[in-house]
């Protein structure tokens, strides 16, 4: 009994800490496309954030200067990615794509650049936590980071503020119909780019967790993370709370892959395809949802997208 306890501990607090670029992740998908920008560009976001983070953490031996390197970094890929979609008029999937490819591709290159490794970084410490052996210590380590903290309190405000700032209105009048927003005096390139740069900051603090994490930015790092996170977005109805509920989902996969890989080496790949396996599924899911609320039967559990999203401004 009390082996089974410590394990449900640990595959609790796994669960929390894998959450939390996920979550992220997810959050920053929300902000960008309640807006109307379809943004694909998470998962390049989250690997340069990581890298800036560390690189930031490294130079300074601050881990907070490291957080806001990786926040201003994925602040400013959602700058770019917003301003080619609505400056630029580039379709935001192949905006999406090219920032990914970017990030893949610039990381490894200034890992050479940096530390002479296209793998990894030097180690870094991250925050401080305090010791202890077992599961009990491991879960206040969780509970108690930083990070973990922080994207709790982001995923509260962003709850609010959707709904109850001026902001959080404009953002939403703009994801569902720029055209009446423009009428009513709300510049809508504008809001879409702040909203992207929000969500890009949001993100880039989910790369800084994933790296500090591990302690080190590790090439490639970012496994899929901000495509799963858009797919949560998608399977919540655009809705913060719901997107990050399943990610903590995802997240609980993961750490039940970890788990088993430590129980049984035997069946390592197919549990390691879990996250993805039931990404896939979800996605399955919600497309056989529209279709029977598309023939006339209740999609209450779906919720739809915004009327807007992909849209051009004006």
């Amino acid at each position: 009994m009390r082996h089974d306890a410590a394990l449900l501990t640990t595959a609790f607090a796994q669960t929390l800490r894998m959450a939390v670029p996920y979550a992220c992740a997810a959050l920053g998908g929300v902000w960008s496309e309640r807006s109307g920008v379809v943004n694909i560009a998470l998962e390049g976001i989250l690997l340069a954030g990581a890298l800036a983070g560390v690189a930031a953490h490294a130079a300074t031996g601050s881990a907070w200067t490291g957080v806001a390197a990786g926040a201003l970094v994925g602040a400013g890929i959602g700058a770019v990615h917003a301003g080619l979609v609505e400056r630029g008029r580039v379709d935001a999937i192949v905006s999406g794509l090219a920032l990914n490819l970017m990030a893949a591709g610039g990381t490894r290159f200034l890992l050479r650049g940096l530390y002479g490794s296209s793998s990894n970084s030097p180690a870094v410490a991250g925050f401080h936590a305090f010791g202890g052996a077992g599961a009990g210590a491991l879960l206040a380590r969780t509970l108690a980071d930083p990070l973990a903290v922080a994207a709790t309190a982001l995923v509260c405000w962003t709850v609010w503020a959707m709904r109850r700032t001026r902001f959080g209105l404009r953002v939403r009048a703009c994801g569902e119909d720029p055209a009446s927003a423009r009428m009513a005096g709300v510049d809508v390139a504008r809001v879409r780019t702040a909203a992207v740069s929000l969500g890009g900051a949001i993100a880039g603090l989910g790369g800084v967790a994933l790296a500090y994490d591990q302690h080190q930015f590790q090439s490639g790092m970012s496994a899929g993370r901000g495509y799963i996170a858009l797919a949560a977005v998608i399977l919540s109805g655009w809705r913060p709370a719901r997107a990050v509920a399943a990610c903590v989902a995802f997240a609980a996969l993961d750490a039940a892959q970890m788990l088993a890989q430590d129980q049984a080496r035997a069946g390592i790949y197919v549990v390691q395809s879990l996250p993805y396996v039931a990404t896939l599924t979800a996605l399955w899911a919600i497309g056989r949802g529209r279709g029977t609320r598309a023939a006339g039967r209740s999609g209450a559990l779906l919720g739809r997208a915004p009327a807007g999203l992909g849209k051009p401004a004006d």
